[in-house]
């Protein structure tokens, strides 16, 4: 058997994943949990040696959530940048245990911080990931009012992504209501964008919805702590709920 037959074909180039700040929790609820930083580095390693170039997109919710912080009294737009900084040391930590790993990385954000990461360049992104190295985008879109999963949708056509990768740590997909809560939830395996914004899932904010319905980068949602959920995924089986047009096929080659 040969190389490539053990490795499997890849169903896509290029990928944005992205991670939740609470995912990176686990059970804890506030913080990084260790175990859960490298059981993830583990998968995005596995799924880089299929040859698939990984970006990633962190959130901060593990730390500060803006609109939180809002309703707490703090001025908006200055929580959401607090909320930035928060993206900015998952992204530290991730790097660190991919690194551990022997994975090399880019850690690039949208507010400069030349010490710690390098600023968020385009073309610079895309030569990182030619090159074999994850690139792992922090501070979001660098503007208040705009959430992580907006600054995946962007990420992703700007690096011209074939698809976004949704991980979350509590589903295995998108249901018509929370599965803790409502036990005849329905888990859907495909939507569309109009649905997103049409039912109001939760999934994603409409900012982001609507970006991804714009540039067609489909979505696939899925549960990330499931061990070697990424790499099936980039394999072409079908996991999670797929997101796309009406017309769209459930997996791209």
């Amino acid at each position: 058997m040969g190389e490539e037959e053990r490795k499997g074909t890849p169903k896509f180039r290029r990928v944005v994943l992205k991670l939740s700040g609470e995912a990176l929790a686990g059970e804890k609820g506030f913080g990084i949990d260790p175990d859960v930083l490298t059981a993830v580095a583990e998968e995005i390693r596995s799924a880089r040696d299929l040859g698939v170039e990984i970006a990633v997109v962190v959130g901060g919710g593990n730390f500060w959530r803006g609109l939180k912080g809002a309703a707490r009294g703090i001025d908006r737009a200055t929580s959401d940048y607090m909320g930035m900084l928060a993206t900015v040391l998952n992204a530290l930590a991730l790097q660190d245990a991919l690194e551990r790993l022997g994975v090399p990385t880019r850690v690039q954000t949208s507010i400069e911080m030349r010490e710690v990461a390098e600023p968020y360049i385009r073309r610079r992104a895309i030569r990182h990931l030619e090159k074999g190295r994850v690139v792992i985008f922090a501070a979001g879109t660098g503007n208040p009012y705009f959430s992580t999963d907006t600054t995946a949708a962007l990420r992703a056509a700007e690096i011209e992504a074939d698809v976004i990768l949704m991980g979350k740590n509590r589903v295995d997909g998108v249901y018509s209501a929370d599965p803790a809560v409502d036990p005849t939830a329905q888990k859907y395996d495909r939507l569309t964008y109009l649905d997103l914004l049409n039912k109001k899932l939760g999934v994603m904010d409409s900012t982001a919805s609507s970006l991804s319905m714009d540039t067609k980068i489909p979505i696939i949602v899925f549960n990330l702590l499931t061990p070697g959920n990424i790499r099936r995924i980039l394999l072409g089986e079908e996991i999670g709920t797929f997101i796309g047009g009406d017309g769209d096929v459930r997996r791209s080659s």
